[in-house]
């Protein structure tokens, strides 16, 4: 069943992006393994909605919600659940455009390369390296930007270490837009 979840997750992630998923199969495994911690109480939104998308795997695979609560449900949130999620939620309630398509991929890819975590290839793969930007972002040691983290606006006039990932994802968005 955790297998059939990874592979679900991985499938998120492909739609609206050209990037070829496959290759990046080490890191996401990795970033499945790794728990989301979070410092500001509202990130708890984030950890909560990486948790959701288990049922919602459920709910799309049919089957059972008790099923999801003892298989899947069964330990913390991880950063690729997290950002998964976040990844949806920005498609489904901000960015959905039918002209367009579903760009939950792009969403997640963006985060990946604002992170640094795009040379990380099956190939490239360093677990020693991926740990130090996992770190980085868990501590919210990234720039005030928010390179290294989720998110990069250049020339913000708001420290991104300070906010909340919804709010950051807010500007991230607004300045992709203009």
């Amino acid at each position: 069943m955790s297998e059939r979840y990874f592979a679900w997750l991985c499938n998120l992630i492909k739609k609206g992006t050209p990037i070829a998923v496959d290759q990046y199969t080490k890191l996401l495994k990795y970033l499945h393994d790794v728990e989301f911690a979070y410092i500001l109480d509202m990130d708890g939104n984030r950890y909560e909605d990486g948790i959701s998308i288990r049922y919602r795997f459920g709910y799309e695979m049919h089957i059972d919600a008790a099923i999801i609560a003892s298989e899947i449900d069964v330990g913390k949130c991880s950063m690729l659940e997290m950002m998964c999620a976040l990844s949806l939620k920005c498609e489904e309630h901000i960015m959905s455009d039918p002209d367009i398509g579903d760009r939950t991929g792009k969403w997640f890819w963006d985060m990946i390369i604002s992170l640094g975590l795009s040379d990380m290839t099956d190939s490239r793969f360093s677990k020693s390296y991926v740990d130090d930007v996992i770190y980085i972002f868990l501590h919210r040691k990234y720039k005030p930007t928010g390179e290294g983290g989720l998110f990069t606006v250049p020339n913000i006039d708001r420290d991104f270490r300070r906010i909340e990932l919804w709010e950051q994802m807010m500007h991230y968005l607004n300045y992709i837009k203009n």
